[in-house]
């Protein structure tokens, strides 16, 4: 009888153990997968294969040719992506001029591509960790209720953002507005919690981050003007210091980051330059084409994939959220012949978008939730802030650079509206009281992860294609 008890109370202290720390075990095992998709991708895709891929290793190619001696942004006539800013070009360039002075080849402009390309990948995949860590941060301190760090529906939904595979594995600037945007809502946080006393440690490192947001690209331009709206949200006693000390920041900014602008208006007559014509037709039919529904109900849960959209917009942006629509990363009609399974992707990415509207519409209940449980009111405000700006910004720039095929539409342009839907999504589920129904929305994302857990590798041969 004693050993039967003894037996009891052992199962009673596991089971007391194991309901008390569910959460922390529940995150944990989330790692693994994570990070094996991470390392596969980084082993099977190669950042060669990205978008206008050609185009940034000539940026790169061109922007380390005269390095350390000499900074010189590339010209319009050595790459079409010669109005990106530099930021995400130093780090490959550093390994270029590494790699041309150590490594010996008859064409080192060649070799050392495939060279710097895997370790840029590496060194973005690194970033993005950091990116998400910082976040779990940012909402600790926000969380009204079972926010701790170890917040599972937070890196459930971002973990489902299968846009975020293929960003960070390409050479381009929004991981580094990922990155940056997560140090930024961070120290944004910590000044609420403040009651905005700004110091003028704070008020640089402000400065710092936006400097380095708008030398990554001009999506982060989107997030600017939030910072003034969200003024409304703050107690009037505050608010003027507020406005002086923000305004401080963005004018050190200005300091790191205007001069490539400045630049950019001397040299091609726009302090936003682009390589597509603006849109000279009526915006009206173009309107009309953009938010089309045309087609949609037949194709968005059956074969998602390029060109069956004509220029649409909510097909498009949504296939490639979730997908791969574009067929850069899971397929590519270029390689056919050399991918798994390409040619019958198509069907399975349409379940891939069915089993997402479960994950959609959670992002969208996590923007227009309101609760008056979070300690950080102002920054879920400025939250919602840079989604909407985020939004309009980039409608008004698919509006203006038009493509027949819709070029213009992807993903990877607002990843930052969408990882930002994933914060307040989490904000969303974990402020819920009820404990069946949390977990049945975690189980529930846990299956729509495992039925799409294929749509976040890539389908190349290892290696391909040097």
């Amino acid at each position: 009888m004693k050993i039967t008890k003894n037996v009891l109370m052992k199962k009673t202290e596991i089971y007391k153990f194991f309901k008390t720390n569910i959460t922390k075990i529940y995150f944990y095992s989330l790692i693994p997968p994570l990070f094996y998709i991470l390392i596969y991708n980084i082993l099977y895709y190669d950042p060669i294969l990205g978008y206008d891929a050609e185009a940034h290793y000539s940026y790169v190619d061109s922007f380390s040719r005269y390095l350390p001696r000499r900074l010189r942004i590339p010209l319009s006539s050595e790459t079409r992506e010669f109005f990106n800013p530099p930021m995400a070009y130093i780090f490959p360039s550093a390994i270029q001029v590494i790699c041309r002075n150590f490594y010996s080849a008859d064409n080192l402009l060649e070799s050392c591509k495939p060279i710097y390309g895997n370790i840029t990948q590496i060194f973005q995949t690194i970033m993005y960790l950091f990116s998400i860590y910082i976040n779990l941060l940012s909402l600790k301190i926000i969380s009204a209720k079972k926010f701790d760090f170890y917040s599972i529906s937070y890196l459930l939904l971002t973990m489902l953002l299968a846009v975020n595979y293929r960003t960070i594995s390409m050479i381009r600037g929004e991981p580094y507005i990922l990155f940056f945007l997560s140090l930024l809502i961070y120290e944004f946080v910590k000044l609420e919690k403040n009651n905005f006393k700004f110091k003028n440690l704070a008020i640089l490192k402000l400065g710092l981050i936006i400097g380095c947001l708008a030398l990554s690209r001009q999506w982060s331009f989107l997030l600017f003007p939030a910072f003034f709206v969200v003024i409304i949200k703050i107690e009037l006693a505050s608010s003027l210091n507020y406005l002086k000390s923000i305004s401080k920041s963005f004018f050190i900014g200005f300091l790191i980051s205007g001069w490539f602008y400045i630049y950019n208006f001397f040299q091609y007559g726009s302090f936003i330059a682009f390589n597509i014509k603006k849109n000279d037709i009526n915006y009206f039919d173009e309107i009309n084409k953009i938010f089309s529904i045309e087609n949609i109900t037949n194709n968005l849960f059956v074969n998602p994939i390029r060109p069956i959209f004509d220029n649409q917009l909510i097909p498009i942006l949504y296939s490639d959220t979730w997908g791969d629509y574009w067929g850069y990363f899971v397929f590519t009609s270029r390689f056919l012949d050399v991918g798994i399974d390409q040619i019958f992707i198509g069907q399975f990415l349409g379940r891939v978008n069915l089993v997402s509207t479960f994950t959609s519409i959670l992002l969208i209940i996590g923007f227009f939730y309101r609760s008056n449980l979070n300690k950080n009111p102002v920054t879920i405000s400025l939250l919602k802030y840079f989604i909407l700006f985020s939004l309009v910004g980039f409608i008004w720039f698919v509006i203006n650079y038009p493509t027949s095929s819709g070029d213009t539409i992807k993903a990877t342009y607002i990843v930052q509206l969408l990882n930002l839907l994933a914060m307040l999504g989490a904000i969303f589920i974990d402020n819920i009281k009820n404990n069946k129904i949390y977990f049945g929305i975690i189980m529930a994302l846990t299956i729509v992860f495992v039925h799409n857990f294929s749509s976040f590798l890539s389908k190349f041969p290892i290696g391909y294609p040097y």
